[in-house]
Formats: structure tokens, sequence, C-alpha cells
């Protein structure tokens, strides 16, 4: 994959093969036809019941997708606004997604396990998300700490695709095995709880390297940035899962 570094941070912040123009027409004329249902479910994880969400439209599935979310400790939820609007570009992309609340989150069981527990929660859905739809490749998801999340055990799981936003890259461990899948990295560069810096420095140490799509004046939080971040998933995955969208 391209190595982006030499070019950034101003002019990755319209990265080539993200075009928004097209993704936003993608999006608009989605969003007349397709409407999404959602249906909870639970999952059986390795320190209990998990509750979860799967996302969907009235269509044959074309793959499906896990979104983890950010921080337990923090009022991170499957219901973040950033977790439930790359669910939507996945959904309206034809693909079943999974959202769920990590172990000791919602109605889910058991107690935050320190980023480590919550990897074998994932792995949990992953699981039961290839036993429901076996046929259908994965891609995988996650905002900050479920970013984190996501990225670790993406390479385990085999995952067709991945997105991160806002991924804390510095606090993975030494042995962190990278994906090797394609791999959208997505990061506001205002972002003052995971500073693009540290990100960009544990990316210059990894063997492979993500498409990436940087957002100036952009936090952590994304506020009034959704349409954007919604418009980049949908430009990098849509050609690949072959949506029945006018591009």
């Amino acid at each position: 994959m391209k190595d982006d570094r030499a070019s950034r941070p101003q002019a990755m912040a319209n990265v080539p093969a993200l075009d928004p123009r097209h993704a936003r027409r993608a999006i608009a004329a989605g969003a007349m036809r397709r409407v999404v249902k959602s249906e909870n479910v639970v999952v059986t994880g390795p320190a209990g019941r998990l509750e979860g969400v799967v996302d969907s439209i009235d269509a044959a599935a074309r793959a499906i997708a896990v979104v983890c979310h950010p921080h337990p400790l923090h009022e991170g939820t499957m219901h973040n606004k950033v977790v439930t609007t790359v669910a939507r570009a996945f959904t309206q992309l034809g693909a079943h997604v999974v959202r769920f609340n990590f172990r000791g989150v919602g109605a889910s069981e058991g107690r935050h396990a320190d980023g480590l527990g919550e990897r074998a929660d994932a792995l949990a859905v992953i699981a039961w998300s290839r036993a429901r739809w076996p046929t259908r490749p994965l891609y995988l998801g996650g905002f900050s700490f479920g970013a984190g999340v996501a990225l670790a055990v993406a390479a385990e799981a085999r995952a067709r695709g991945l997105v991160t936003v806002a991924a804390p890259l510095d606090r993975l461990p030494a042995d962190f095995v990278p994906p090797d899948c394609c791999w959208l990295l997505i990061h506001g560069l205002a972002d003052d709880v995971v500073p693009f810096a540290a990100t960009e420095a544990r990316l210059a140490t990894l063997t492979v390297r993500p498409r990436l799509f940087l957002l100036p004046d952009t936090g952590h939080f994304f506020h009034g940035k959704l349409i954007e971040l919604g418009d980049a998933v949908t430009a990098f995955f849509g050609p690949e899962l072959g949506a029945a969208t006018e591009y």
C-alpha cells in the first residue's frame, strides 16, 4: 500500500480516491431507498452476556461489519455518535452491522478489563457474526478505545477491511500484530485526547501503511464533522463492497 507520509498533514485532508462528493451522493441516494432496521441481540461473551444491535437494510448482505465503541470508563457505548455514523455508512453499503457494548457497559455483563478482556469480547462478537452470516466477508471499525480494540484483533480475525477513528496507536503493546487488510485511518488534527503526532510516530514503526483521512480543525469527538466522517468510510469501502449506488 502506498506510503502517504510525504504528503501530510495538510494535503492529506483531501486524500486521493476519497472524493466526498461521490460519497455524499451515494449516501443521499441510499437514504431515499434504504431504510435501516435495527435488531436487538445478545451474544455470549467470555465474561457473560453482551448486549448488541444489528443494523441492516432490506437487501441481501454484501458483508458483515463489527464496530467497537469508545472507552467504557468514559461513558463510551454502542450508541456513541461516531460509532453510529460508521455503522450507518457500512449499512448503506449493504453490510449487516453489529454494534455491541463491551463488558460492564449497558446490559452487558462483566467488568472493564483494561482492553484485554474487551479484545476477547470483540472476538466473541466476530465469531457470533460469522456463525450467523458464514459466507460474508468481515469488516471492522472502531472509535478511540474501540479503534484500538478493532486494530488489535484485525489480524487474528482475518478482517477484509478496517476503519479506525482517532485510534490510540501509541498505546498498543510492543508486540502488536498489524493488520494485513485494507485500512482506513481517520483522525482529527486538533485532537487533544489522542494527538495525531503520537499516532503518526507509531505509524512510522509499522510495516503497513493505512490510507489516511485527516480532518483539519477537528477534535477528538468530531463535532460538526460527522458527514465528512461517514463520507470517508463510504468512499473508501464503497467500490470494494460493490454498492449498488450511482457513483
